[in-house]
């Protein structure tokens, strides 16, 4: 068996371990795969949280705290938006009075920082688990802020209380207005980013909270699970995203899976995908308001360009 690059370790080009037209060769080919934004492991290498607390250390600045969706991430938690899934730009923070980080390819803010704020992560320093969320829930676009604060809490690994009492403790920070709005709709029940910006568009649209993830039993005794529902107007609202939900095979699971129920127990359907829940075309929420006797409230927050902080940006938080 060929030995691994780097002993299977996390690399930058830094490490002179091979040079940059050579990694993009090896990448091209399948050889290497890219940790984060300037790092590299052997393809061979499994993903694991030590391997992405490696790969931070590589790219954490003197004083830096991994923060955000980097922190997330270590933590085991993909929190980056629709965009930015596959850039892993490796995000710190570092106290007031020191150097920001100028390094290509990562992005370095100031912040206050409290010691009850960082937490040691296997040798690397991350914002704690709430302090994280409580961040994305401020920074993020607003859905998916919520998503992100739905996975983290599915992950187990915040509880919602203590991040209640977070965000209601802060003043004066930029974005915190949104974060305790959104705070008490965080739901562990939500399996998806799609299905949690589905909600939140039912929920600024006025009406009532919907249950999730509820099971019906058609006339056959086969148990079919929905992504959110108003049970008492048998309506239910769920979302199809493209990765799972466009094949033929796909379509044709749903079609098992909807059209029972429909037929025998009158259930409506009305399906989200991302372009009816992004855009100014309500006719999502409008479809949704006729089923359970509601009017939409206009939207407010629609299709927008993705925030990327740049690496000068400061933050009171």
């Amino acid at each position: 068996m060929t030995p691994f690059t780097a002993d299977g370790l996390p690399f930058s080009i830094r490490d002179e371990v091979m040079s940059r037209i050579e990694a993009h060769h090896r990448l091209r080919d399948g050889a290497l795969r890219r940790v984060l934004r300037g790092v590299y492991v052997d393809a061979r290498v499994p993903d694991s949280r030590e391997l992405r607390i490696l790969a931070v250390d590589k790219v954490r600045p003197p004083d830096g705290v991994a923060c955000s969706e980097t922190a997330a991430w270590v933590m085991g938690v993909n929190v980056f938006p629709p965009g930015r899934q596959h850039d892993f730009v490796p995000t710190f923070l570092v106290p007031h009075g020191t150097t920001r980080i100028t390094m290509q390819g990562v992005a370095c803010r100031q912040a206050l920082l409290s010691p009850h704020d960082v937490t040691d992560e296997h040798g690397t320093l991350t914002t704690t688990a709430v302090r994280t969320t409580s961040d994305l829930l401020r920074r993020q676009y607003r859905p998916y802020a919520l998503a992100s604060g739905d996975q983290m809490l599915r992950a187990g690994l915040i509880d919602l209380g203590e991040l209640s009492d977070a965000v209601h403790r802060l003043k004066g920070f930029p974005g915190i207005r949104q974060a305790r709005s959104l705070v008490g709709l965080i739901d562990a029940l939500a399996e998806s980013p799609g299905e949690s910006w589905t909600r939140l568009r039912l929920h600024d649209a006025g009406f009532p909270h919907p249950e999730l993830q509820v099971v019906v039993i058609d006339r056959d005794g086969i148990e079919r699970r929905l992504d959110m529902a108003y049970v008492l107007q048998l309506a239910a609202a769920e979302f199809d995203g493209r990765q799972h939900h466009t094949s033929a095979t796909d379509t044709a699971l749903d079609r098992d899976r909807r059209d029972p129920l429909s037929a025998q127990l009158g259930w409506r359907f009305v399906i989200a995908r991302r372009e009816s829940l992004f855009g100014p075309d309500d006719s999502f929420e409008r479809r949704v308001g006729e089923l359970i006797g509601f009017t939409p409230i206009p939207r407010w927050w629609g299709k927008r360009a993705l925030r990327r902080p740049s690496g000068d940006e400061q933050d009171r938080s």
